[in-house]
């Protein structure tokens, strides 16, 4: 039995679930949690590119796992014109490939060999080495000195599992019990559970794709992969400052359990977290990921930085067009564990369900949010963050007193006026329960807010001087969008410093009436388009 998310006192969760709740329609133009697409053959021209952001996508994530410079340039370009097209903001992710321990190719042209339970598999370091059923190349050169006997090695994401029965260090070879039938292709990823590997964080291939594609484009996010410790961030943050890329941030993949053992450093260093649960759930036994997902998150959630939960969330999608209700459920449950993000992978790259699947994950996502007491939550990480670290910075005090007064006042929205995006951030920590409209003169922050920051909305605006004007401008779009109506109230985070903007106040206005014959869309605001209400 678990306990309520949305009562101010102790009780059983779901007593506020009634046949009607049930029955209602989902309304997802309120949507909070942000949705991240990996786009492939089966959406990357721009007709299907606008469908997805139609649906819901917020960010368009460029596996490196596959394909060219070239390859990806043509898709990003189609990205952003579909972005144009639609009058949003959708942000860029490059998503590296890292690191990895790879089987070798078969003798004789052999597309697979078949292994049988009980028998014996020699895993050979020497990678020229021609495969078979008895042999078999690995592409990691300290593998005879890096696991012990009895130790499990899993192949092909698991589907094969081999136990280590005897090591021969100068021949560089590992002799293994093969636990189970399996039919394997060449160059399977393969895990060492457990073990410290000794490879580089960031491969060749990988600073190429980040100099030479990521800054060169001007992506929004990199996604690192198999990130292990604090170090890891610094070098890479060095390498985007050198090269003129420091303003891309940075989100850690934590995918093994030397990645979960130095998650604090890493959270210090990094600009957000993804919950990459497919290597993970290699790495560690299944049975303990989703308490590695729940840990990761709340910890993310203390310190104010956006944490995506990642892999097989809608994964029948990629062949059927309802996804199951564990699927479902997953969805859901990673947004009540406190997700500002989730992500789909081949369910969007590969599947011809694609706008289907991000249609019910933004629906699945409306109503865990809806299941949410929003003033109870915003207690909950207050009285967390004193508790931890025995007070709040300035900044995660004025984005606290903000979210307080528009919990009290009932406001339509929050307006944050931000030159870096950090202030809407720690709004967007503290969970108020109406949409956050992040104005920024800065297309790189309206991308990096509005896509990963949960609940936030951003705008590029020409400046924040006249802070008064743009707020009253602000209100009236929000009513012609229907996010807000005459007269409602609005908070607003703003401020000036030795005359330059810097938020250091906090107030509340009343949305003004629309003046007759106002310009559409008005002068400073570059769009106000919210997302589409999906049913």
């Amino acid at each position: 039995m678990s306990v309520s998310q949305s009562s101010e006192i102790p009780l059983l969760a779901g007593g506020f679930i009634t046949l009607d709740t049930v029955k209602a329609k989902t309304n997802t133009f309120y949507r909070r949690t942000k949705i991240i697409c990996t786009i492939g053959p089966a959406c990357w021209e721009v007709p299907q590119l606008e469908t997805l952001i139609e649906a819901g996508m917020n960010v368009a994530r460029l596996n490196f796992s596959h394909g060219t410079h070239e390859g990806h340039g043509a898709v990003l370009q189609r990205v952003r014109k579909a972005a144009e097209n639609k009058r949003k903001n959708v942000a860029i992710m490059l998503d590296t490939k890292g690191p990895e321990i790879r089987s070798g190719f078969f003798a004789n042209d052999a597309k697979k060999i078949d292994l049988v339970k009980g028998e014996t598999l020699i895993l050979t370091t020497d990678y020229h080495f021609k495969g078979n059923a008895q042999k078999l190349a690995c592409s990691y050169g300290a593998l005879a000195t890096s696991v012990t006997q009895g130790q499990k090695i899993l192949v092909a994401d698991g589907s094969l599992v081999l136990t280590v029965l005897t090591i021969d260090v100068p021949a560089g070879e590992v002799s293994c019990r093969i636990e189970n039938n399996a039919s394997i292709g060449e160059r399977k990823n393969m895990n060492l559970p457990g073990v410290v590997v000794e490879l580089p964080t960031f491969t060749d291939k990988d600073v190429d794709d980040i100099v030479n594609f990521g800054i060169k484009h001007k992506v929004d996010f990199i996604a690192a992969s198999f990130v292990r410790k604090g170090s890891d961030v610094s070098n890479l943050r060095q390498l985007l400052a050198e090269n003129g890329g420091q303003d891309i941030k940075i989100i850690c993949k934590i995918e093994n359990q030397e990645g979960l053992e130095n998650y604090a450093e890493i959270l210090q260093a990094t600009d957000g977290i993804m919950v990459a649960r497919g290597d993970l759930g290699m790495e560690i036994p299944p049975q303990k990921v989703f308490l590695a997902q729940k840990r990761m998150i709340r910890e993310a959630n203390l310190a104010g930085k956006p944490v995506i939960t990642a892999t097989q969330m809608m994964e029948s999608m990629i062949q059927n067009p309802r996804p199951t209700r564990a699927e479902c459920s997953d969805v859901a449950n990673a947004v009540l564990d406190g997700s500002d993000c989730v992500m789909l992978s081949g369910e969007t790259a590969n599947g011809p369900y694609f706008e289907q699947a991000v249609q019910v994950m933004a629906r699945t996502c409306c109503e865990a949010e809806n299941s949410r007491n929003y003033n109870a939550l915003y207690m909950a990480v207050r009285t967390s963050v004193l508790v931890r670290f025995g007070r709040l910075t300035a900044t995660e005090s004025l984005a606290s007193s903000a979210v307080k007064t528009a919990i009290d006042v009932n406001a339509a929205l929050v307006v944050v006026l931000s030159e870096t995006g950090k202030t809407v951030r720690y709004v967007s920590k503290f969970n108020p329960g109406c949409p956050i409209v992040c104005l920024t003169p800065s297309e790189s922050v309206a991308r990096q807010s509005g896509g990963l920051f949960k609940g936030v909305h951003a705008y590029k605006v020409d400046n924040l001087k006249d802070n008064a004007e743009l707020a009253r401008e602000t209100g009236i779009e929000a009513v012609r969008a229907g996010v807000a109506k005459s007269g409602d109230l609005m908070v607003i985070v703003s401020g000036m410093l030795y005359g330059e903007p810097a938020n250091n106040q906090v107030r509340v206005e009343r949305i003004a009436e629309i003046p007759e014959g106002a310009e559409l869309p008005l002068p400073r605001l570059v769009s106000f388009v919210f997302q589409d209400n999906t049913q």
